[in-house]
């Protein structure tokens, strides 16, 4: 597994700097299906804003994760009530604990191939069951050079997300858009 915190660590002001509110109606909307009060996990918090403060006012208990101590540590400043760990997607162990939602935006298609799927799954089996995962991604499948880092980018597609979300016992529920026409999958854990 590849490790990118070094490229996020080295832009970690111009992405504070960068972040905008675009997609925060679809995290809003999204927040609406999930159990009041619950417990949600934002995978690659970077500052907090605008993902997690919409999660903080909307009532719910937020964890965070992100691989840059300089994110992490203006995410523990914002939010200091929040649980926080400063370490990589792929090393993480999401806490120890269930979650009644997930989000990742902004994140997923920053993972190598395999990295993705990994992640998929270990989300699967962090959500408690009717648990939901609100990640963006583009829904074709297509490669391209993250403007901010310099990293390659990949989407795995609409087709093989679906696939990797039913191996990890989820089911795409729905796929939203916000105003910049970036694609939110939106995903349940099974009941079983």
């Amino acid at each position: 597994m590849e490790d990118w915190s070094r490229s996020w660590e080295a832009i970690a002001e111009d992405f504070v700097a960068a972040r905008s509110d675009i997609g925060s109606g679809v995290v809003r909307q999204w927040t609406k299906h999930l159990r009041r009060g619950g417990e949600v996990l934002d995978i690659g918090c970077g500052a907090g804003v605008p993902v997690s403060q919409i999660l903080v006012e909307a009532g719910f208990a937020v964890f965070g994760i992100d691989a840059s101590p300089t994110l992490l540590s203006l995410f523990s400043r914002r939010f200091r009530e929040a649980p926080a760990r400063c370490e990589t997607v792929q090393s993480s162990n999401f806490f120890g604990q269930k979650f009644d939602g997930a989000v990742a935006v902004g994140l997923l298609f920053l993972l190598p191939e395999g990295d993705q799927r990994k992640l998929i799954e270990k989300v699967g089996h962090a959500l408690r069951p009717g648990g939901r995962f609100l990640f963006s991604a583009p829904r074709a499948r297509c490669v391209w050079t993250d403007l901010q880092t310099g990293q390659p980018s990949i989407s795995l597609g609409e087709v093989e997300y679906q696939s990797q979300l039913a191996c990890a016992g989820m089911h795409l529920e729905d796929i939203h858009v916000d105003e910049g026409d970036n694609h939110y999958f939106d995903a349940i854990r099974r009941v079983t």
